[in-house]
């Protein structure tokens, strides 16, 4: 007897619908599958079979054949296990066919017959609304991501024989109801700009590039405060939107990463990958293509601590992201898209020893030692940091004021008050923030008068500025006056926003 169980598998970040087709017949027993499974899910055969003898029904000693299709997809892990499970028994006919027709099916099988949480429950979810199904039976752990996904019934399972209780609608579940919207948790906020001593020009810096989305570099000497800062970056960036928290989890959700229990991420990302990193661990990709460290950060921060040490090849990957916000990955079989809409947010050394330009401590370092190591970052990525910022040493007298500065939370008031002006600027364009401008936009939105104009040409003809470079420029002195409410970018905008490109100054 032939049965039919949907399901669905990941492509990317989104997902898809697999037909789960089961045909018992007359031949010598076992089970075959076909529809390009993997290694995983060729593995469900012994734990189907142990899974259904363990719930106390009998596996009918029939010849087994499942198909998933599409057939000329891949299907990659074990989620197929429950509802390969349920087509063999819908085919022996254990459990009804009726409601099999309006649910989607996933989940992992243990030996005895429960049932363990699977990567991507989210994006299915999405998948299952969009397709016109009731709902979707899946793990009790994985129900609180699904569940924010309205429109569709989350039918949580802990086992295999609560499975089939329900669909031969013996036992009743009622469906996982999403949790009600959470303001940021206390800890997520736990660190505050008010920790930092000194460095008033270098929070001004962090607010402007938080106020515009905009990519930072951070130069200075050993122990000045460039991680402390950058770490509470976060801190003053604007609380996730709804449809943010959506497309973040979403990837969370494809690696397994979302915590139990745990509906969306509503803290923006933070992440801090180490120099020893690959290209496809920050890119993201492999034999069998996943997100990476930049998909991570997608809505959120990427910090990249002691940028030259990172080897050349695998900051150059980040080019293209930083301009196109996603990140492709073509191979043979396939080609797939990941989100990668971050903020960079990077850190080094003057030189080698990490005094060039300390008045206290003597540089140890030639010239060719330094031209050395600020090569290992090209030009082409600087290019793409709209704000280059020297941190000097912190002064003793700094480090004794008892006062605090501004806190986190008075800071992002004013920057969330920069991105709503840039949100009803740019409304209908699809883009956000200053950072994300296009060319065309630019003239739009950034007119300059001609004292400003002579000031850009000044300096542009001094220091050999590219024409991308000069757009940052522009993009960073349009937030500089959405901070101060300012319709117009003026003279002392732009001015400021020069003093952002210390790098250009060194090289020119």
């Amino acid at each position: 007897m032939l049965s039919r169980v949907f399901s669905g598998a990941i492509l990317g970040i989104d997902a898809f619908i697999v037909e789960v087709e089961v045909d018992l017949s007359l031949g010598l027993p076992g089970l075959q599958m076909v529809g390009l499974p993997d290694n995983a899910v060729r593995e469900s055969k012994e734990r189907v079979r142990s899974a259904i003898k363990n719930t106390g029904v009998h596996l009918p000693s029939r010849r087994i054949t499942v198909n998933l299709a599409p057939a000329d997809i891949r299907k990659m892990g074990a989620a197929f296990d429950l509802p390969i499970a349920v087509g063999i028994l819908a085919g022996n006919e254990v459990v009804q066919h009726e409601r099999l027709t309006e649910y989607m099916v996933l989940g992992e099988l243990a030996l005895d017959g429960s049932v363990k949480p699977v990567p991507g429950a989210l994006p299915i979810a999405v998948a299952c609304r969009e397709q016109g199904y009731r709902g979707v039976i899946l793990p009790s752990d994985n129900a609180a991501e699904a569940a924010v996904v309205t429109g569709v019934e989350v039918i949580p399972v802990n086992s295999l024989l609560e499975t089939i209780e329900f669909l031969n609608e013996r036992r009743q579940i009622l469906p996982m109801k999403a949790k009600a919207p959470q303001d940021d948790p206390p800890e997520a906020y736990r660190i505050d700009l008010q920790d930092v001593k000194g460095q008033e020009h270098v929070k001004r810096a962090l607010e402007v590039a938080a106020a515009g989305g905009h990519n930072l570099l951070m130069i200075g000497p050993p122990g000045c405060g460039k991680t402390m800062m950058a770490r509470r970056i976060s801190s003053i960036l604007p609380q996730m939107s709804f449809e943010e928290s959506l497309e973040t989890s979403k990837v969370y959700s494809v690696l397994g990463l979302l915590p139990r229990g745990k509906g969306l991420v509503n803290v923006r990302p933070f992440r801090a990958p180490h120099h020893t990193i690959s290209d496809v661990g920050l890119i993201g990709g492999g034999t069998v293509p996943r997100p990476g460290e930049i998909s991570l950060a997608h809505n959120g921060v990427l910090f990249l601590d002691e940028l030259p040490e990172f080897r050349k090849y695998v900051l150059e990957v980040l080019r293209q992201p930083l301009e196109d916000n996603t990140v492709t990955i073509t191979r043979s079989m396939m080609t797939l898209s990941y989100p990668a809409s971050f903020m960079l947010v990077s850190a080094m050394n003057p030189c080698p020893c990490g005094y060039l330009g300390d008045p206290k401590k003597e540089c140890s370092c030639s010239s060719m030692e330094i031209q050395r190591y600020r090569s290992r970052i090209s030009g082409p990525l600087l290019d793409r940091i709209d704000l280059h910022i020297e941190v000097p040493a912190v002064k003793y007298q700094d480090l004794q004021e008892t006062r605090r500065g501004e806190s986190s939370a008075e800071i992002r008031a004013r920057v969330e008050g920069a991105r709503a002006m840039q949100a009803e600027r740019l409304k209908d364009s699809g883009v956000f923030t200053n950072a994300r401008m296009t060319s065309p936009m630019l003239r739009k939105h950034c007119p300059i008068d001609q004292e400003g104009s002579r000031l850009l040409e000044m300096v542009v003809d001094r220091l050999g500025m590219s024409a991308r470079a000069y757009d940052r420029i522009i993009k960073v002195a349009r937030t500089i006056a959405d901070l101060e409410k300012s319709e117009t970018i003026q003279a002392a905008h732009l001015s400021e926003a020069i003093q952002y490109r210390s790098l250009d100054r060194a090289v020119g």
